[in-house]
């Protein structure tokens, strides 16, 4: 039996399966998840003290359900490193709001997740998953192949079992891309939605947090819990106006009748297998009642990522200086950038596997006022927004766009030629608007996601359609 048949005959076993967890208590956490994750993917950096095996179920919403966070986004109880031994000792003992709304809404928070140091912004040639903190996550599907990141420990211990629920953060990827390539639900919100506060930041632009999960609805559930206004982020100050019960907005049957633009032109560079995957998702999509229009033409963005890099280095210079300003000097001696630099010159655990040459262009940047970075910012918001996913959802009259998130897994070997083929990512990063990941199918064995793209603010709606999908598509099977 081919792998494609494989996994579509897996669909109804997956639908039975997922009923019955409905009904079922699951154990979560607990010297059994530690050795699972240590034997599958090393996923977890630390896990929170005295949270001993949580029972919870879907049925039981957010109260009692078990979450880990990444670990650049701070919690009372633990140390917030980003994967750094710089801030090895980073305890503030405060929540980010985010996890501040977790909790206030009964959710366990069980530990924090490994993660690519820094959010993969040290370095173009950082390791997806690698962190001098938490060592490597590996993919639990192939130990040889990326887990991605940077929310690399998040979208792996959803992948394995460890909770149904993780926190991820994005700038450009980062809880697509993993939660793809992982075989699990990933959904960056739009930018503005939930609170960055208390997050090691990179862009003030482009970043936000949001969940990965093990389906959508729990997905829906962790976004009703963290989204809302927080006066200290004012990206944020639209949020509470925006924001629903997403769970309850699902509608599985939102696909019918629905224009969908298939994103045709991006498809060719993936291999036969991911391709075969996609076509099998738009039959999906077409018996679920969903009409599909083809854009073949991709929208103009030269130079695009060059601004976006512009962009995301002035502000990390920015943003992580007064992150860092916001801590404990006698926890976190290295109080700029600069200091950071110094630090890992001088730590040779720090860069043993790759260097810091965007730290160290991010430190010569002109700032905030400075012109090249105001058009930066500018031409690529324009081309990525309006010009972009804005344009082609009113020229083709249709609601959301789709396309394979990115390829399967690829090597952490960089020296064979098994690299990734592509990703939907960057318009909707820079944008700064909704985008989720649902399985798809596998390639060689490996997971990928079909992903859902929207205008801003239309975060219900996105999730609903990922949603209405995810009733006819199977589920991989669990490393």
């Amino acid at each position: 039996m081919s792998m494609m048949r494989q996994w579509l005959v897996a669909a109804s076993t997956a639908v039975i399966l997922a009923a019955a967890c409905q009904a079922a208590a699951q154990t979560w956490g607990g010297p059994a998840a530690v050795l699972r994750d240590e034997t599958l993917a090393n996923s977890v950096i630390t896990w929170a003290p005295g949270v001993g095996p949580v029972e919870w179920s879907p049925s039981d919403g957010i109260a009692g359900m078990p979450i880990l966070i990444k670990d650049n986004i701070e919690t009372r109880d633990m140390p917030t490193t980003a994967g750094s031994l710089a801030l090895a000792d980073n305890a503030p003992g405060r929540d980010a709001p985010l996890v501040a709304r977790l909790r206030e809404a009964g959710a366990v928070i069980l530990g924090k997740a490994n993660l690519s140091e820094w959010a993969n912004i040290r370095s173009s040639n950082s390791i997806s998953g690698w962190s001098a903190v938490g060592g490597l996550t590996v993919n639990p599907y192939d130990r040889a192949r990326t887990a991605c990141g940077s929310s690399s420990g998040s979208a792996a211990a959803v992948a394995t079992g460890l909770a149904p629920a993780a926190i991820g953060s994005e700038t450009d990827g980062s809880i697509v891309c993993p939660a793809s390539v992982n075989g699990v639900v990933g959904f960056k919100p739009t930018v503005g939605l939930v609170s960055r506060t208390h997050v090691v930041p990179i862009s003030h632009s482009q970043d936000t947090t949001g969940p990965i999960t093990m389906d959508v609805a729990t997905a829906a559930t962790v976004l009703t819990a963290i989204a809302g206004t927080d006066p200290a982020d004012a990206a944020t100050a639209e949020a509470d106006a925006r924001r629903t019960d997403y769970r309850a907005a699902l509608d599985a049957g939102s696909l019918r009748g629905t224009r969908l633009g298939v994103l045709r032109y991006g498809v060719s560079n993936y291999s036969t297998e991911t391709q075969a995957a996609f076509e099998a998702a738009l039959t999906s999509l077409r018996a679920a009642g969903a009409e599909l229009v083809e854009i073949t033409t991709a929208p103009q963005t030269q130079g695009i990522g060059q601004a976006e890099l512009i962009v995301l280095l002035t502000e990390l210079k920015a943003d992580l200086n007064a992150y860092l300003a916001s801590t404990d000097p006698e926890q976190v001696p290295t109080r700029t950038l600069a200091d950071l630099i110094a630090f890992n010159d001088a730590e040779p655990r720090e860069t043993v596997l790759f260097g810091q040459e965007l730290f160290i262009q991010a430190e010569a940047t002109g700032g905030l006022t400075d012109p090249a970075y105001l058009a930066a910012r500018e031409s690529s918001l324009r081309q990525a927004g309006v010009e972009g996913i804005d344009r082609m959802l009113s020229e083709n009259n249709v609601v959301a766009l789709i396309a394979p998130t990115t390829s399967r897994a690829w090597t952490n070997d960089r020296e064979d030629d098994d690299n990734g083929r592509g990703s939907a990512s960057r318009l909707p990063a820079i944008a700064g608007y909704p985008h989720l990941t649902v399985p798809m199918g596998l390639d060689e064995g490996s997971p990928m996601g079909l992903s859902f793209i929207g205008t801003k603010w239309d975060d219900a709606r996105i999730l609903s359609l990922g949603y209405a999908y995810e009733q006819s598509s199977p589920r991989p099977p669990r490393p």
